[in-house]
């Protein structure tokens, strides 16, 4: 059988989503996968990246034949039921990578219309069992594949190495950081005494912080240059309005969704502190890659009492985890594996 991914337009290079995309196509095409549709493009214009991603998903119907396999990214916008029927109508096959549902993300799905959308796959790769779980408590019926995490590419490596007992301990977050978004950013004042905080992103508000002596804002830096020079003892997967718990639809999204910002902050080297709730604890305890945490309060009593042993262990486990996902390896297997439940279906 001849394999193929189907390539876009990816109108914004910075996007985390858009950087998952694109190295699912760079592992696939040094997997034997060939590109259905037109060169990936990276026009900013939306008309220009509208024309070409339409065009690519023309080309499809006269670059697939029967018993061919297709790996879709999801979503795919509009196009995703009519390219899965162009393939199935060539008598082709279809793998579809989940990256965010629509149900949780953009809530412009219900979940009835996202579970019937993605019946149109013949093999689902979902991030993890959770997601799996939810899957399936909605109807879902057809063959399912865990990805467990998103393998990031990059050339850059990160040789930075910070003492387990050194002071301040030092916390990473990268991401949105505007209030509206994630409000529990303000708040930290009130529970951090003992480490200190950098800031990767865009639009700070620093005259919401109470005491900015414990914050270092950093800016938006791009991935590869993040790898190569972020110095410091964890990174943060955080998401919402409190301080207490995970809270609103992206805290709740947690549950079930991997974030790609895990992914980047194995590549720096970073152990990770993350929610007890978030589908992604059970990866970073099984792999003892970080800590998982109930509430930030108690980030200064677990941060000081992390042992200059267990942190050097959790920096070994984060460096073979890193070699993994600097590989490809967590995309490679999952999509083999679909490739298997294909041939049983």
């Amino acid at each position: 059988m001849t394999q193929y991914y189907l390539s876009k337009n990816y109108n914004v290079l910075n996007n985390a989503g858009n950087k998952a995309k694109r190295d699912i196509e760079e592992i696939l095409s040094k997997l034997g996968y060939k590109n259905a549709g037109l060169p990936q493009t990276t026009y900013s214009n939306k008309i220009a990246g509208f024309l070409i991603t339409l065009a690519g998903v023309l080309k499809v119907l006269f670059t697939i034949s029967a018993n061919n396999v297709v790996v879709v990214q999801y979503p795919f916008k509009k196009y995703y039921s009519f390219v899965c029927n162009i393939i199935h109508l060539k008598r082709g096959k279809v793998i579809t990578i989940i990256h965010d549902l629509g149900t949780f993300r953009s809530k412009k799905l219900t979940a009835e219309q996202e579970i019937k959308r993605l019946s149109h796959s013949d093999v689902l790769i979902v991030h993890n069992n959770r997601m799996k779980e939810w899957m399936e408590s909605q109807g879902y019926t057809q063959p399912m594949v865990c990805l467990e995490i998103f393998d990031y590419l990059s050339p850059s490596v990160n040789n930075n190495t910070h003492e387990p007992n050194q002071k301040p301990i030092k916390v990473i977050y990268a991401g949105a950081l505007n209030y509206r978004k994630n409000k529990y950013l303000y708040s930290l004042n009130d529970v951090m005494s003992k480490w200190q905080f950098e800031l990767y992103g865009k639009r700070f508000e620093e005259d919401k912080i109470k005491d900015k002596t414990l914050f270092k804002f950093k800016g938006f830096v791009p991935s590869d240059q993040l790898i190569e020079q972020v110095s410091a003892h964890f990174g943060l997967i955080w998401e919402g309005d409190s301080i207490h718990t995970c809270s609103g639809d992206l805290g709740i999204y947690q549950k079930i969704n991997n974030p790609h910002k895990a992914s980047l902050y194995i590549r720096c080297n970073l152990p990770i502190i993350i929610w007890k709730e978030a589908a992604l604890a059970s990866f970073v305890a099984e792999n003892k890659i970080g800590v998982c945490i109930d509430s930030l309060e108690e980030l200064d009593s677990i941060l000081s009492s992390i042992s200059a042993e267990s942190y050097n262990e959790m920096v070994r486990n984060i460096k073979e985890i890193n070699k993994k996902i600097a590989s490809g390896y967590y995309c490679k297997r999952a999509v083999e594996n679909a490739e298997s439940l294909l041939q049983l279906t």
